[in-house]
């Protein structure tokens, strides 16, 4: 699936749709350049769900957990991670079997240590907006 999207606001009802899509446990990888609109998605899932305090990148600190309505988001960054061994380090396991919808940016950090995804989303510039590509449909 593709879609163009025009503005911040189009990207954050994409990530609403998800909220009323994506099952209670899910793994989603999120691609994209610095600035594509991966937490800005990710917020409007967040937004979705009834949460309505401030949605911060994890980029710092790699992870934010949120409870919404009864159902774990948990958003990763991985794109200060240097080495994939350092997921172990955060529980990453852990974190994965729980009943929760994973989003991770930068899972190409995670190689050989992260499963195969349930969902990959693709984000990239062009002209004003962003092409979304989502694998499976």
């Amino acid at each position: 699936m593709q879609k163009y999207l025009h503005s911040t606001e189009e990207t954050e009802q994409f990530g609403a749709m998800l909220w009323r899509h994506l099952p209670k446990k899910c793994l989603v990888f999120l691609y994209g350049d610095l600035g594509a609109g991966k937490t800005t998605l990710v917020r409007g899932y967040l937004r979705a769900a009834g949460f309505s305090a401030a949605v911060k990148s994890p980029t710092y600190t790699l992870v934010e957990e949120y409870t919404v309505n009864n159902r774990k988001i948990v958003h990763f960054d991985l794109y200060r991670i240097a080495d994939p061994e350092e997921l172990e380090w955060i529980g990453i396991r852990d974190y994965l079997d729980q009943e929760c919808v994973c989003f991770i940016e930068w899972p190409d950090r995670g190689k050989n240590v992260l499963p195969e995804p349930d969902r990959i989303i693709s984000l990239n510039h062009e002209g004003t907006g962003r092409m979304l590509e989502m694998k499976p449909d």
